[in-house]
């Protein structure tokens, strides 16, 4: 054996150990590295295991480069101390690989989920999504759903149209992970297949308000951390925003969650983790589910609503939007009928087509390619490219 396999063989060797360490030390609940399931099915010949790959594979995407210029709710504001898109996802990633710990869950498996949880998103938070979903529907489209375009991101736009290879464990928490519907309990869906997981994404993509499960407690801790890593954060950015004050958070919620973003995060964190253990032993948990305590739970499901009102349907934030549902209109039609006519010195075809494989266009209709065009924009490029083409565009405040 020469120095070079010797190497390779000692790090194999050292990743079979972490796995037996996983065996020995995570719940009997957890999802171990070793069960990892690829579309392509290889000999694994690296010394990273199949989540901690996962993670690293979309850590160097270059979609995840793109979150750092993308809204998560305020927009065209001038204040660098506004979460974007890039922070919440770190912050997501923090919260839940923190329970995670506690519950002895995987955390490699939790950190792949958290990072591409919302690769997808377009341009200007949930609102452009909203548009980017009303265009879609208008030319034949399922209307656009970020967690589905993740998965697009992933798999067919990637590395030229050849996708990450992510595993399917990794897949399905990005897909289930709607941290806006509310749940008391999560209970995983287990034993899915690519087969599932295709029909799934299939069904999802025509019915929005479908409620899938994650198949893993992993995913379940992100779908639920989700929220908890945005909840306190909205609304400090809101009161540094003056859109509202400390004080007008329901008096309940303040008296059960506290009024900062540290308390919240803290109290709820907390409490899925002392109540997901409760009925275990020894730091064990019990059912293959989490979740709250009612009382937290109640007073979360408020706190959610309270924001809903006061922050992301506040006037305020949605003054220069007109302008921005102006763009997308613009851009998506330009772009589809650049698309068509094989317009090859055109920006969709010279920052995009022109680098994937060629099976990308054949398998894409025109108007899916003006729509995942859009979907990988930044807020700046966006506007950068409605005003080229003569849009009216807002300016920050």
């Amino acid at each position: 054996m020469n120095s070079e396999q010797n190497k390779v063989s000692k790090l194999l060797d050292l990743k079979d150990r972490l796995d037996e360490r996983e065996q020995n030390h995570l719940c009997g609940l957890a999802t171990l590295s070793r069960d990892g399931i690829r579309r392509r099915q290889r000999e694994q010949t690296g010394h990273r295991q199949a989540f901690a790959l996962d993670a690293d594979r979309i850590l160097h995407s270059r979609a995840y480069t793109r979150y750092i210029d993308k809204t998560q709710v305020f927009y065209m504001v001038s204040n660098d101390h506004i979460t974007h898109r890039v922070l919440h996802v770190q912050l997501v990633s923090k919260i839940a690989r923190t329970i995670g710990r506690f519950l002895r869950l995987n955390e490699d498996l939790i950190e792949a989920i958290s990072l591409g949880h919302d690769i997808g998103h377009p341009p200007f938070g949930h609102d452009g999504e909203k548009e980017l979903a009303k265009l879609c529907s208008e030319h034949g489209l399922p209307p656009f759903q970020h967690n589905v375009q993740s998965i697009q991101f992933l798999e067919r736009l990637e590395r030229r149209g050849r996708g990450w290879d992510l595993t399917l464990q990794t897949l399905d928490g990005i897909l289930c992970h709607d941290g806006e519907i509310h749940s008391r309990f999560l209970k995983p869906e287990r034993n899915k297949d690519f087969a599932v997981f295709d029909h799934e994404l299939q069904a999802k993509s025509k019915a929005p308000g479908m409620e899938l499960s994650p198949m893993t407690l992993e995913g379940c801790v992100v779908r639920i951390c989700d929220t908890i890593a945005y909840i306190g954060r909205d609304i400090e950015d809101a009161i540094e925003l003056k859109l509202i004050r400390r004080s007008d958070i329901p008096a309940g919620c303040r008296k059960i969650l506290g009024d900062t973003n540290g308390t919240i995060v803290y109290r709820l964190v907390e409490d899925l983790i002392t109540n997901s253990l409760a009925s275990g032993q020894g730091g064990e948990l019990a059912q293959d589910s989490i979740g709250f305590s009612p009382e937290v739970s109640n007073s979360l499901k408020e706190l959610k609503a309270f924001n809903y009102q006061n922050i992301y349907m506040n006037p305020v934030i949605k003054r220069d939007f007109p302008k921005i549902r102006n763009c997308y209109r613009v851009l998506f039609e330009t772009y589809l009928d650049q698309v068509v006519k094989m317009e090859t010195t055109s920006d969709i075809f010279r920052e995009m087509l022109d680098s994937m494989e060629l099976y990308y266009a054949e398998e894409h209709a025109p108007a899916e390619i003006a729509r995942d065009f859009i979907a990988g924009m930044t807020d700046d490029y966006f506007l950068k490219e409605a005003a080229f083409y003569g849009c009216s565009i807002p300016e920050k405040i």
